[in-house]
């Protein structure tokens, strides 16, 4: 049978079953944009031809990483708001009150990049101005489950003193949900089912019970998930409580939340009674190891929600907390956080980490069928990592086999080679075929020159920790 692509002579890990699905000399056919099989070199050779045939000797092939939260818009100010207090509010609100829309998207351009070239194929986006920002996702060839962040706040919030209530504006919110709906009617479905759109609430702290209600609503009308930051942090715990007089998990239990229909981010001051019933409810979790271990310092209960019978994953969150969207860098921060934080080194394995971003990613995100693994039917998103680097060295199958462990604790991201995404070569020998990489990054460079400038007062007048740290001579 003739088939598009034809990979041979790989260590293929297909996702499947209840671990990796290593095949040590394996390989896959694609045909169109779905894997046409999966299987020994022998007998794929044997029982396909291909227009191209890709040898994979001393390769790792596998599904395409899954970065289930990322805000890409917010890379334009990366680096900002690190090894500070008030984070949110002295750190990023001086710099993105000033963010126009054409920032973000020349932003997201560049994070996108730096996903792919780090083995990520699906990502799940999460920002304003998704209506301009898919555009990205079209033009360099990505696979993006994207959402509109919607809430009703004005963008001065960032002058409120600490603890006051934010202020609601209906009108915003109207604005915000008008363009999440615009996402859903214009790009649902489109790039032959590359691009796909949900709801995005951005929190329960920071829009009207009317407005989470309306939302609610429309997830039921559209069938379709809500990908919403949940006791992110004690901002929000504080904000739910003089609002509504309870937490948020018992504030979203009361008004009908709590269902398989919630993607709840974060869950970082969740109580352990809180995180069994939001997993027992059947909703999803991501946790975002390095943007919360930076911006918090702390380990949020992604192990405590999977004991309790829920479905997790990881996500990178933003630049400006994270520093970097690398799901190598995701994988190895949640399995040595944890087991730091249980004085255990049996827990959140290599075999976890991994299908916490592949395959349990895609459980969360509602893509199970179509993506997280290597099986004939799923869309072809495949990459090949070369294990000849440094980082693999040495490569051993017996007695014991240490690629996953190496390929979790070890590898960085640049032994991605190719990518394949929907049965096309989007990354060859690290470079992008879709687009002018540097003209993208020197695009962004000016953008953001532009921000910091147009931001001087603001970021002078938050005196944030990062400030007093350059003026010391720190930086």
């Amino acid at each position: 049978m003739k088939v598009d692509i034809l990979i041979t002579n790989g260590f293929v890990v297909t996702m499947e079953g209840k671990g990796v699905g290593m095949i040590e000399d394996g390989a896959v056919a694609i045909k169109g944009n779905k894997i046409e099989a999966v299987g020994s070199t022998h007998d794929l050779l044997r029982d396909y031809t291909a227009d191209r045939l890709i040898d994979a000797k001393n390769k790792l092939v596998m599904p395409g990483f899954i970065d289930a939260h990322i805000h890409t818009g917010l890379s334009i100010i990366r680096g900002v708001a690190q090894d500070m207090t008030n984070w949110m509010q002295k750190g990023i609100w001086p710099f993105s009150k000033h963010v126009t829309t054409e920032d973000n998207v020349k932003g997201s351009m560049v994070n996108i990049i730096e996903g792919i070239q780090a083995g990520t194929t699906t990502f799940g986006d999460y920002d304003k101005h998704m209506t301009e920002i898919v555009h990205n996702y079209i033009k360099v060839g990505a696979r993006a489950r994207v959402a509109e962040l919607v809430n009703e706040i004005p963008d001065n919030i960032g002058d409120l003193p600490v603890g006051e209530l934010y202020p609601f504006h209906s009108s915003i919110g109207e604005e915000k949900l008008k363009r999440n709906l615009e996402l859903m009617d214009k790009y649902h479905g489109k790039e032959n089912g590359r691009i796909t759109s949900i709801l995005g609430p951005h929190g329960p702290d920071m829009m009207s019970l009317e407005l989470l209600h309306e939302m609610k609503g429309l997830a039921e009308k559209y069938d379709t998930k809500l990908h919403m930051h949940v006791a992110q942090g004690d901002r929000e715990i504080d904000q739910i409580e003089k609002r509504y007089g309870k937490r948020s998990i018992d504030f979203l239990e009361e008004n009908g939340f709590l269902n398989d229909r919630l993607i709840a981010v974060h869950l970082t001051e969740a109580t352990d009674e809180e995180t069994e019933r939001v997993a027992k409810s059947g909703a999803g979790m991501i946790y975002c190891a390095g943007s919360i271990g930076i911006i918090d310092g702390i380990v949020t209960p992604m192990l405590k929600f999977i004991e309790s019978g829920g479905t997790a994953c990881l996500g990178s969150d933003q630049a400006p907390g994270n520093n970097c969207n690398n799901m190598f860098n995701e994988m190895k921060f949640a399995a040595i956080l944890n087991k730091v934080k249980y004085t255990n080194p049996v827990v959140f394995n290599a075999t976890l980490a991994l299908r916490s971003a592949t395959i349990e990613a895609a459980k969360v995100l509602g893509l199970e069928d179509e993506v997280g693994s290597l099986r004939p039917g799923k869309k072809a998103d495949i990459i090949l990592i070369n294990l000849e680097e440094p980082t693999f060295m040495p490569v051993l199958t017996s007695p014991v086999r240490n690629i996953i462990p190496n390929l979790v604790y070890s590898a960085r991201g640049h032994e991605v080679e190719t990518s394949i995404i929907d049965g096309k070569v989007i990354m060859e020998n690290r470079k992008i075929l879709t687009i002018d990489q540097q003209q993208v990054i020197k695009e962004a460079q000016t953008a953001a020159n532009g921000i910091a400038e147009r931001a001087r007062e603001d970021i002078l007048e938050a005196e944030s920790d990062i400030l007093t740290m350059m003026r010391e001579g720190m930086l």
